[in-house]
């Protein structure tokens, strides 16, 4: 390679500065290349997690409370090669044409090019520099870079010839160039190839698009499970179940995440049994796969919301099935998967309790404070939901039916630590229903964590409740990661005998990697929701809540989860039997 560009510097300087001209548009391409990649990325992850501003420590993929995360597919694979081509042609096209070699900070006159260079620049304008004013021509070139840059220098002295300025062409040049173009006949038809070949495959691509604005992202969990223990292991059966997610995710403007998710699934929790035969009302032992599922399969649309961010702020709005761990960091990495199926096995570990207090249709912003590049990053979350917004009936609707509202100051120091502090004011109607309900609305039955004696409000008279919490995560190592919590609930009833408090806490340890990249290693422990001397409510022993999972990726988009929950004292009296809950989990995401 070295003997034919000698030979070309003699006959021609058109040739030498060929060299250098592609040596500097090869270097620019991968360089375009990396850079639009590295943004393609962020802009999956920042636009819509701009209000999890506190959630620093990553687990396997970034998300956006409920948002799934596409894997990679044979088809994305396709769609990358046609992005970086396109990408590659754009920065290309951006290098800014020079009319002086002198433009070049990083040329000098007394290098050894800087007369072939001088002369295609001001002979024919057929180089082009960086917008840093730099030429970076010392760099080594393959043969088909070689072909790309003269085959660029042709058309250009085609385009002279057709403007009436042949004159600047000389014969001797058009001599070499044409030993040029047949010495490289082979590069240039594989090069003319590989672009027919990506432009048939671009076609067929945007031929069979399913939408320009919008992807589809897909979990699908099986997952096999059974409970033993006294009579609550006799009342149950090993069960096999399911539940799937598909969430349709539109940007309008490529910051913005329009979500809208279907949802189906058979999924049921487990009844419990204490020593006298009569059930438990309770919801310990939860698992994250059992929210949402429709019980028999059925499709239902069970979130839809908006993230958009509005100058330095992130707004947050949902239509139905918003929940207050959709747009506030809730500080508990590796065990948060937005009950999901890549985190914790039950609605316990996964958050605090404070976040399922109340749920529906409303709106949140994230305000940061600060610069974005400093070592403290506080910020302030507010945010409102409504159960029954759509309920146009007296005593409903978005303002008079049940509602919680959150606020929440966010701190993180450097990206080892944060904390958050919670406050969130809930009120319930008359006509009963549960504390921790995930906004299931007035009179409903429904509770995803706790015990019956924190979740039961009165039936008779409306309720309001004040709920203090603080989350801390922290990361001594990039093997290691520590996070909790402790809420505190303060329930006032409108009838005689109607208030009560209500406590909850819970510590984990995650060792993301353990064993392979991409497996998770969770043990939790704590004490589910439980509330002491409720006239009416028997047992005043703490329910203490032990768990242990171990995630395996078997690959990008499929996990394996064998784990086990330990429940004492369920319903809060140490004469039940313990409960134990054996679960395998798996999770196909696409």
């Amino acid at each position: 390679m070295s003997h034919l560009l000698w030979k070309t510097l003699v006959l021609s300087p058109v040739v030498l500065g060929v060299t250098v001209l592609v040596s500097a548009r090869a270097m620019a391409a991968e360089v375009a290349s990396y850079s639009e990649h590295t943004k393609a990325k962020a802009a999956q992850t920042e636009a819509p997690n701009a209000s999890n501003a506190s959630i620093f420590i990553q687990t396997e993929q970034p998300k956006v409370n409920q948002q799934l995360v596409a894997q990679k597919t044979d088809e994305n694979n396709v769609l990358e090669q046609v992005n970086r081509y396109s990408s590659e042609g754009k920065n290309q096209n951006s290098q800014s044409q020079v009319t002086s070699v002198s433009q070049f900070s990083d040329v000098q006159p007394t290098d050894w090019a800087f007369q072939a260079l001088q002369s295609l620049v001001e002979r024919y304008g057929c180089i082009a520099g960086y917008p840093n004013s730099t030429y970076r021509g010392n760099r080594a070139l393959t043969r088909y870079e070689f072909a790309a840059g003269l085959n660029a220098c042709l058309d250009r002295v085609n385009e002279l010839i057709a403007t009436a300025t042949a004159d600047l062409v000389s014969k001797q040049d058009l001599a070499t160039l044409q030993r040029l173009q047949e010495e490289y006949s082979a590069e240039l038809a594989t090069l003319r190839g590989r672009v027919d070949s990506v432009e048939a495959r671009t076609a067929e691509l945007e031929a069979n698009q399913f939408s320009t604005t919008t992807k589809l992202v897909g979990e699908a969990i099986f997952a096999v499970s059974d409970v033993f223990g006294g009579n609550t292991g006799d009342a149950n059966n090993t069960v096999f179940q399911d539940r799937v997610r598909l969430d349709l995710q539109t940007s309008f403007t490529g910051k913005d995440v329009l979500h809208t998710r279907l949802a189906a699934g058979n999924a049921l929790a487990f009844s419990q049994v204490g020593n006298g035969g009569a059930a438990i009302n309770t919801a310990e032992g939860t698992q994250t796969f059992q929210i949402g599922s429709t019980g028999n399969n059925s499709v239902i649309i069970d979130w839809l919301a908006y993230y958009v961010p509005i100058g330095p702020v992130q707004a947050y709005f949902a239509g139905t099935g918003g929940i207050h761990s959709d747009y506030v960091a809730t500080n508990n990495p590796y065990f948060e998967d937005f009950d999901g199926g890549n985190g914790a096995l039950s609605t316990f570990a996964s958050e605090s309790p404070i976040y399922r207090i109340g749920g529906g249709a409303g709106a949140a912003l994230t305000l940061p404070f600060g610069s974005g590049g400093s070592f403290f990053k506080p910020s302030l979350t507010i945010g409102y939901l409504a159960s029954n917004a759509n309920n146009p009936v007296a005593n409903q609707g978005l303002s008079e039916g049940n509602y919680a509202a959150l606020g929440q100051l966010n701190f993180s120091v450097g990206d080892r630590l944060a904390i958050a502090a919670t406050y969130v004011h809930g009120y319930n109607g008359a006509g009963g229903g549960n504390l921790f309900d995930l906004g299931g609305g007035l009179g409903s039955t429904n509770r995803v964590v706790g015990t019956e004696q924190a979740n039961t409000l009165s039936t008779l008279n409306a309720s309001s409740s004040n709920s203090y919490g603080v989350e801390a995560a922290f990361r001594p190592s990039d093997k290691l990661s520590i996070s909790g919590f402790i809420s505190y609930h303060d329930v006032i009833g409108f009838g005689v005998g109607d208030d009560y408090e209500a406590w909850s806490y819970g510590l984990g340890v995650a060792l993301p990697d353990f064993g392979k990249k991409g497996n998770v290693l969770g043990i939790f422990a704590g004490a589910e929701p439980y509330s002491f001397n409720r006239p009416g409510f028997a047992g005043n022993d703490i329910p203490y809540h032990f768990e242990g999972f171990y995630k395996y990726r078997v690959s990008d988009n499929i996990s394996i989860t064998p784990g086990v929950i330990w429940l004492t004292s369920p319903g809060q009296n140490s004469d039940n039997d313990d409960a134990i809950i054996g679960t395998l989990r798996t999770t196909f995401t696409f």
